[in-house]
């Protein structure tokens, strides 16, 4: 897990963990410490804006899940697991 890097999809900026993001219920948070849940309300955010320029990103907005970079390798080492995990028995 350790090669997953977390950053806007279309201009890099690295989130630097404090509380850009807000939710409608008005709880304003850091959107990567929970996944983009919401700690107030719980509701998921399925897409995530870029902050502002003026703090160096681009206002853009992207999948939230499109932020992780690294995630295939996660993912394709775990269906690797599984599969391998699957021995299946044949019985005469």
């Amino acid at each position: 897990m350790e090669n997953i890097h977390i950053r806007c999809p279309k201009c890099s900026w690295r989130p630097d963990g404090c509380a850009h993001w807000q939710c409608t219920c008005g709880t304003v948070w850091d959107t990567f410490s929970t996944g983009a849940r919401c700690p107030g309300c719980g509701r998921v955010w399925e897409y995530t804006q870029c902050v502002d320029r003026v703090i160096g990103g681009c206002s853009q907005i992207s999948l939230h899940l499109d932020w992780y970079e690294g995630l295939d390798d996660v993912v394709n080492k775990l269906k690797k697991e599984i599969s391998e995990s699957w021995h299946v028995s044949t019985h005469s």
